[in-house]
């Protein structure tokens, strides 16, 4: 033992650790913009560098300073009617025709840089907040949404898109219908029909009200049902009763297609995601997996290769608990638990440094269906004439 004469101070840092959650309320938008020539054009770009991811942290003041042509203004415009969340903004530069932008949209990795749409995943690393509601309003072709669900598996985003076969909106419900069997994604929520300002103006507006949902809410509340700022209508006829199932509405929200309603106002209509699986068959259940991953895995970061000890194995554990515990407590989950299971855990793989923790969650899923029964009984005429005699006598 080292020989010592006084008081040693330690500062031990083992225990639970707190998890601090990312945020999953950033929008990544990917849009065209252009400007008039000369100091305007100049303008634009040192806002928003082509194939660049740009952070704005004012919605509003970045209108003015998105050009006057293209979808990039009126996007940014759509969102901040909802709220000021953060967006990152890819500023795509557009084609000579329809083709041409669409493939500038999708982009690639040219030079060591990543284009178009594929500069969301540098986002990050660049301007220090990873987008997770994810859309290309106006422009959002089949071949771009596709393009984009990669991406959006590996930001563990959600893409909120147009029922848009090819470069148009669906022409009709069968049409909108038919489209939505093209994909089987659980980080895509479809839309359709639009609303009549603007070409692409309910995906934006989805985006700006997803972003919101999560700043006021949290993510396991659905997107549904909730009023929406800045439409004046909808670009094509949608019959929607609340207690008729057989409407136009209903026939979407059937197909796992997200509609736009009129009741009280206008709401987005539609709880579902294309995923063919039905535990994320709910927009809810898909983001609070997503964030879950996120906030667990970030948590546990600062264990990995420190000695592990049985101590070590239940700071994780716990650390892990007490969040699920806490977002129970919250309504965001119904409930949730982590545990060591040792037949996961051999001695020889614990002996390797390999180690497994299990962890289990419910989410809470939306009230999409409410049964009332209203039954006809003569059952309170009984007493009547005692009723009435009482009501002579007085």
């Amino acid at each position: 033992m080292t020989y010592f004469h006084g008081i040693l101070v330690t500062e031990p840092v083992d225990g639970v650790r707190p998890i601090l959650e990312k945020s999953t309320a950033v929008i990544g938008l990917v849009a065209t913009a252009t400007a008039a020539a000369g100091a305007a054009t100049q303008a634009l770009d040192a806002a928003f560098p082509v194939n660049r991811p740009v952070l704005i942290t004012d919605v509003r003041r970045a209108v003015g300073l998105a050009g006057t042509g293209g979808t990039l203004a009126r996007a940014l415009s759509a969102i901040a009617d909802q709220g000021s969340p953060l967006v990152v903004v890819v500023r795509v530069a557009p084609g000579q025709n329809a083709a041409a932008t669409e493939q500038a949209i999708i982009g690639g990795a040219v030079g060591g840089s990543y284009q178009g749409l594929q500069a969301l995943l540098a986002a990050e690393a660049l301007v220090g907040v990873r987008p997770r509601i994810l859309g290309v309003p106006g422009l959002d072709s089949q071949a771009v949404v596709t393009a984009l669900l990669p991406v959006a598996k590996r930001l563990r985003g959600m893409i909120y898109a147009a029922a848009r076969p090819q470069a148009a909106l669906a022409a009709t419900i069968a049409d909108a219908v038919t489209y939505r069997g093209e994909f089987s994604a659980r980080e895509l929520m479809l839309l359709w029909p639009d609303a009549t300002g603007w070409d692409g103006q309910a995906v934006a507006t989805a985006l700006g009200v997803r972003a919101a949902l999560d700043e006021t809410v949290g993510w396991h509340r659905a997107l549904s049902n909730i009023p929406v700022e800045g439409f004046t209508g909808i670009n094509k006829d949608v019959n929607f009763d609340i207690r008729d199932n057989s409407t136009d509405a209903g026939a979407l929200n059937a197909a796992q297609i997200t509609t736009i309603v009129r009741q009280t106002g206008y709401r987005f209509w539609g709880v579902r995601t294309c995923s063919d699986e039905p535990f994320f068959a709910f927009e809810p259940a898909t983001r609070t997996a997503q964030a879950i991953q996120d906030a667990i895995a970030d948590a546990q970061a600062v264990f990995v290769d420190r000695p592990m000890t049985p101590s070590l194995v239940r700071d994780i554990v716990e650390t892990a608990n007490a969040t699920l515990r806490r977002w129970t407590t919250q309504g965001r989950l119904i409930g949730g638990r982590c545990w060591y299971d040792a037949a996961a855990n051999p001695t020889e793989a614990l002996a390797g440094g390999q180690l497994v923790i299990d962890y289990d969650y419910t989410p809470a899923a939306p009230l999409e269906g409410l049964t009332l029964n209203q039954r006809i009984t003569a059952k309170y005429y009984s007493g009547f004439g005692d009723a009435l005699a009482s009501a002579v006598t007085r």
